[in-house]
């Protein structure tokens, strides 16, 4: 069954992954689109090498018996009477075995942005896209090595990717549709990054952490773009039946991520690492966290489904039709109103100055870096 592509700009078109002939096609190699040249162009000023010290030293130490990697405001389950019972030695384990499952989870979902972007590079015909591609799986590998090597430094190894995030990102990297892959890879799960970076580079505790996160940062501010150039040249040229796939791939994707981050079956071995039963967890959490509490912690600029959801609304892939289903987590008024600017851009830009003096030993505008590849 041939694969349905919502394709509406030629920068975009897709082969048969086995079609491998129409690559080596010579009119191919002349027609590049010129629609990426400027993230690809701007990659150079923010390299970083996880194995380099001078950018990250893994062997920064941490004293994870005693202290928390993340603060408590993390953990909505300390506000129950689960919460209440347990040791302050017993926070401190439950708290760190819930930093290595997030960990562990960003971990698996770079690998997955990692072999994603390398299958673009199987099916995009335009050797500009391809090229872009090419440059978002070396970083992605970067991505990859930096967090292994943090959750190896403070844990030994990772935790499993949990079942609902392995089934959603084995569905991104083996879709054949161009459309399912950046609008739930680019656009969901790398804005679902973001936020959660810029959430752990205000508040995590270990400064290791918090340096890795806005390193990761000044690759995923440009990832994102791929994603906004894909949505500007492909969502006003939609047909209803094509705007409705779309709109519902995203709100299936977004159900996904938030189900995966909110359901306390994900993280059944770190609630029983403090002897908590995940089931009854469950349901004191329901107690405890109304819609309102949610909604409001949502608003919180930081909040990482708030970023995820203005990226939707600002790219056009949330309607009337569908804003009802995220009107539940956000007031969508308010974020319209806010304009373009996302929560971590002033993180990533401050890291690309930093790394531009590591570099070149100069400074320049990282501001004036991520605009200049608008």
């Amino acid at each position: 069954m041939t694969a349905m592509q919502i394709t509406k700009d030629n920068a975009y078109d897709a082969l048969d992954p086995t079609d491998f002939p129409a690559m080596m096609e010579v009119d191919r190699y002349n027609a590049r689109s010129t629609a990426f040249d400027k993230i690809i162009s701007a990659t150079h000023d923010h390299f970083w090498d996880p194995l380099d010290k001078k950018y990250i030293d893994f062997s920064e130490k941490f004293d994870i018996e005693n202290d928390q990697i993340l603060p408590d405001e993390f953990f909505p389950i300390f506000q129950t009477k689960f919460g209440e019972q347990l040791t302050a030695k017993q926070k401190v384990k439950f708290a760190n075995e819930s930093a290595r499952w997030i960990l562990s989870s960003i971990l698996h979902g770079e690998q997955g942005a990692l072999s994603l972007s390398a299958s673009l590079c199987h099916i995009l015909r335009d050797p500009g896209a391809q090229e872009y591609a090419a440059n978002q799986t070396r970083e992605e590998a970067r991505h990859v090595t930096g967090f292994s090597r943090y959750v190896q430094a403070r844990w030994g190894k990772p935790l499993p990717v949990g079942p609902t995030l392995g089934a959603l990102l084995t569905d991104l990297v083996l879709a054949p549709e161009v459309y399912k892959k950046i609008v739930g890879m680019q656009m969901l799960v790398e804005g679902l990054a973001m936020g959660a970076f810029a959430t752990l580079y205000t508040k995590a505790r270990d400064p290791l952490l918090v340096r890795l996160t806005q390193l990761v940062m000044t690759d995923e501010a440009f990832h994102h773009k791929f994603g906004k150039i894909w949505a500007d040249r492909t969502i006003p040229k939609l047909t209803k039946q094509e705007q409705d796939i779309v709109e519902d791939w995203a709100a299936s994707c977004f159900q996904t991520l938030l189900f995966n981050l909110i359901n306390p079956e994900q993280m059944k071995s770190v609630y029983e690492s403090v002897g908590i039963d995940w089931k009854a967890a469950h349901e004191s959490l329901l107690e405890a966290i109304t819609d309102e509490h949610r909604r409001e912690r949502m608003r919180e600029g930081t909040d990482i489904f708030r970023v995820l959801i203005k990226t939707l609304l600002k790219a056009g892939i949330i309607t009337d039709r569908t804003k009802s289903f995220y009107s539940m987590y956000v007031d969508m008024d308010e974020l319209r109103a806010e304009g373009d600017h996302m929560i971590g851009d002033d993180i990533a830009e401050e890291g690309i100055k930093y790394l531009q003096t590591v570099n070149f030993g100069m400074k320049r505008s990282g501001s004036a870096l991520l605009a200049a590849a608008e």
